[in-house]
């Protein structure tokens, strides 16, 4: 006798990526230690949701997470040419008040982007299109990477309790990456440089 089980798998083939601002972890420059290895992480992450399945990465454009995994999508395209990036931004001229760095590595993200939307064809009037934003990528993807520490507040956690909230109903996955996570990756680095 045979038992017929059907195992159900959740891939995962939309994921939102946010987490910390650059300023929130203290990143100011593109060549500050810290960043290599945030970057070297997110890459590993990312590979490992790409075996599993993952067909895009959404980011809605913020400073530090967002932009640091756009070029991180791209790195790894060279090996993984199926994989596409996703720009979903709240409003329209949403960059337009950054210093020129950050537009830069903006528009640099954005014009490699697969695809690129607004979730308000208008320019930024009330934080009720950052909410409608927010709400629009959770339901519309599989789940989320959040580079968040619930122990050290950031601007994502807004996105975290919503997706949080969001999976009380839902099959929504909710993925963090925390400080101790990214500390434990540098340690096994450093030590396997020294074996």
């Amino acid at each position: 006798m045979f038992l017929n089980i059907e195992w159900e798998e959740k891939f995962i083939k939309n994921l939102y990526v946010s987490g910390y601002r650059s300023y929130e972890v203290s990143v100011f420059a593109e060549d500050d230690p810290k960043l290599h290895y945030i970057k070297l992480y997110f890459e590993k992450r990312l590979i490992d949701y790409i075996h599993e399945g993952l067909e895009w990465v959404i980011i809605s454009g913020n400073i530090g997470t967002e932009l640091w995994m756009g070029e991180v999508v791209q790195k790894v395209k060279s090996d993984y040419p199926d994989l596409k990036l996703a720009v979903l931004l709240p409003f329209t001229n949403f960059q337009s008040n950054w210093n020129e760095k950050n537009q830069g590595l903006f528009n640099t993200i954005v014009e490699k982007a697969d695809y690129l939307n607004y979730t308000s064809n208008s320019d930024y009037q009330n934080p009720g299109q950052l909410k409608n934003n927010q709400e629009f990528i959770i339901r519309n993807t599989d789940g989320c990477l959040l580079f968040y520490d619930t122990e050290h507040e950031g601007k994502v956690k807004f996105f975290y309790e919503a997706a949080k909230r969001f999976q009380e109903t839902s099959t929504y996955e909710v993925d963090l990456i925390s400080f101790d996570e990214l500390q434990w990756f540098i340690t096994d680095l450093e030590e396997d440089q020294f074996d």
